[in-house]
């Protein structure tokens, strides 16, 4: 049996958390631009689904529910578990992606949602107890969760399309700053299991799930207040980026045999740019680079993939490596810091951690030169400084 203490004490525990971060989702401002619309709608929607659960928290905690009827506090939680997922999903899925939510989507998921609280409701209230029904539970628990791991699939796949995005157009780490998205759907999708096997969980551990949801909540607002400080960058990049109507279609690189006629040009005014060493400009884009090479921006990205079989951004970042060994080795007196930013890096750590990636220096190996050795070393005292 439940122990009502424990119970009790570990809704009182996420239940304020809970209002809080509805409220403050729903409510708190953002700045005063255009362009964090998009923002503060997913915000919302996540602030509303917040809310909803604090609801249902809130009806366990004063009406003690599970105490009264279980089938019925069982149905409640499976409809507004379902109903969160699709608002969980919709909120940073809009993040990636500001036309997802529309009229028919919305709707279309309505009627699943009222369809899963019916044929849950005929199950509990329904069917009398035993096997049968048992079995029932079993099917809208599935339900739920492969429910969930398919709006989990959608925003991975949205989350995935974005970081490419960045790297294709530009050569700063972007994708960087959307990779908590990633993070907390894997968390979500763990969690969301733990909602669909909820019904079969002993009573006496009710609050371990209860109170494992606190840490869920934490990091969800944390990741938001973080993004609020990138998310104009960001999203300038997939406002940049989208395609318009002088754009050719994207050139499908593994139907192609061999330079098409029109890249010889581009070959040769990327040839010159490299020599003047352009890439070391902070924050270069794919677009203005094809502006400099006065060429079509899909064409330039098709051409960097096929000759060197990078993105733009792992182009760009081989290129400043180089120039970086290069100085390391040309210009002793001057530091880590100075060469990356030298180098055109956003900062030391992410050139250390680059650098480690492309040389593997985490231990000299044998045969290598003795001066990418006393580089690696330099890396390493300087890391630990960082």
């Amino acid at each position: 049996m439940i122990t009502h203490p424990i119970y009790s004490y570990s809704l009182c525990i996420a239940l304020p958390l809970m209002l809080f971060f509805g409220f403050y989702f729903i409510f708190a401002p953002v700045p005063d631009k255009a362009i964090f619309s998009n923002y503060l709608r997913s915000r919302r929607v996540m602030g509303f689904a917040v809310l909803l659960l604090a609801a249902n928290y809130s009806v366990h905690f004063f009406a003690e529910i599970r105490f009264q009827n279980v089938d019925a506090a069982i149905l409640m939680n499976l409809s507004t578990y379902f109903l969160c997922y699709w608002l969980f999903s919709s909120a940073l899925t809009t993040l990636l992606d500001r036309f997802y939510i529309t009229r028919r989507r919305f709707m279309v998921h309505v009627c699943q949602w009222l369809l899963f609280t019916a044929l849950s409701g005929v199950v509990l209230l329904g069917l009398p107890k035993g096997l049968i029904q048992k079995m029932g539970i079993l099917v809208m628990c599935v339900w739920l969760v492969t429910y969930g791991f398919v709006l989990a699939r959608r925003l991975i796949l949205a989350y995935r399309r974005a970081v490419r995005l960045c790297d294709d157009t530009h050569s700063d780490n972007v994708g960087a700053y959307i990779q908590w998205l990633s993070i907390f759907t894997y968390w979500a999708v763990i969690f969301g299991v733990g909602c669909g096997l909820l019904p079969f969980l002993p009573d006496k551990y009710v609050y371990i799930w209860i109170l494992s949801s606190v840490p869920f909540y934490i990091y969800l607002y944390c990741s938001y207040m973080n993004y609020l400080l990138f998310y104009e960058q960001v999203e300038q990049v997939f406002e940049s980026e989208m395609p318009s109507e002088g754009d050719v279609s994207a050139i499908a690189i593994g139907e192609m045999q061999a330079l098409p006629p029109s890249f010889s040009d581009i070959a040769e005014r990327l040839a010159v740019w490299i020599e003047e060493k352009g890439y070391l400009k902070l924050g270069l884009t794919l677009k203005e680079l094809s502006e400099i090479l006065k060429t079509n921006r899909t064409y330039l990205s098709s051409y960097i993939k096929l000759v060197y079989q990078l993105s733009f951004r792992e182009w760009i970042s081989s290129l400043r490596l180089e120039y970086a060994k290069t100085m390391l080795k040309e210009c002793p007196e001057l530091t880590i810091a100075e060469i990356a930013e030298k180098s055109g890096f956003q900062s030391a750590s992410h050139f250390i951690r680059l650098f480690k990636e492309k040389e593997e220096c985490s231990q000299p190996v044998g045969g290598r030169s003795k001066s990418v050795a006393v580089h690696k070393n330099a890396l390493n005292k300087e890391m630990r400084m960082l």
